[in-house]
């Protein structure tokens, strides 16, 4: 099976499942875990990775509409090197810091490869689910997308120092919270906007129709890309930008964008069924966690 058929059969098993977080009267809970091999590349600094593992919990968070109170991390390492680890935990109570929550520790284990896995909690009282959207509203991003395309093409180049900036994003909670009250559905595009659309509508059991040329893309993923085709499969299907994808109607896209620093883009509609782009079929495509 592959990860989402498992997520499936788990959802069906696990009545808190299917979403970004699970919430449990009114606290918000959430784990992820990242590799080495997968998910930070060479040239990634442990305050990147600190900043980068926990701000992935803290993206669940922002997804259900919650406040950050807290995260914790498992580091694994083949070794420990004490200043290493310490930038480790800088980068992690940094982030955690940035969207008002706290870095409070966690566990050391050794591993054959380096590895951490988060857990981050908060309080959400009116959580947004995946299966609000309704055919007619808006579907709309925060921010915007092919960020981590632009920064593994940087990091291919040896480009470090621009690659670790791309990569800490910055956990949409702020937005997350001032949307909650307005979204019909809500996730993070940790996986892409493509395959986040279709997560979206097999959850609200609808369609969407998106256009192309509406697609915020990264200014970083412009000056990289060679073509507009490859500037929107950067910004479309890759993955890994942590921003909110939500639908709206026309009268709260307003209000949230009056209320928000963060830009917030409609790309598009919900329709009664089918995922499309510029009207034809938009493949399910995305990251793979390995």
């Amino acid at each position: 099976m592959d990860e989402r058929a498992t997520l499936r059969l788990l959802a069906g098993e696990l009545s808190h499942a299917g979403d970004d977080a699970a919430v449990v009267e009114g606290l918000a809970i959430t784990t992820d875990m990242l590799h080495e091999t997968t998910d930070f590349p060479a040239g990634t600094t442990r305050y990147t990775a600190g900043w980068r593992a926990v701000g992935a919990s803290l993206s669940d968070l922002a997804a259900m509409g919650g406040e950050a109170t807290a995260a914790v991390a498992v580091y694994a390492a083949p070794e420990f090197d004490g200043e290493v680890v310490r930038e480790f935990v800088t980068g992690a109570s940094d982030v955690c810091e940035a969207v008002g929550g706290a870095y409070v520790g966690g566990d050391l284990d050794t591993h054959e490869e380096f590895t951490v896995a988060t857990t981050a909690v908060g309080t959400c009282e009116e959580p947004v689910y995946r299966s609000g959207a309704r055919p007619g509203e808006l579907v709309c991003v925060t921010g915007t997308l092919g960020r981590s395309a632009a920064a593994l093409r940087l990091f291919e180049c040896g480009e470090h120092g621009r690659a670790n900036d791309l990569f800490r994003f910055e956990p949409r909670v702020e937005a997350g919270r001032v949307l909650a009250p307005h979204a019909g559905a809500m996730m993070d595009s940790s996986d892409g906007l493509a395959r986040s659309l279709h997560q979206l509508a097999e959850a609200s059991d609808c369609g969407f129709s998106i256009e192309s040329t509406r697609v915020p893309i990264d200014e970083a993923v412009r000056e990289l890309a060679e073509s507009e085709e490859e500037a929107l499969e950067m910004g479309a299907f890759f993955g890994e930008d942590f921003e909110l994808v939500c639908t709206l109607s026309d009268e709260e896209l307003e209000t949230v964008r009056n209320a928000l620093a963060t830009p917030v883009t409609a790309i598009g509609e919900v329709t009664e069924a089918g995922v499309a782009m510029d009207g034809e079929p938009l493949s399910d495509r995305g990251f793979t966690h390995g």
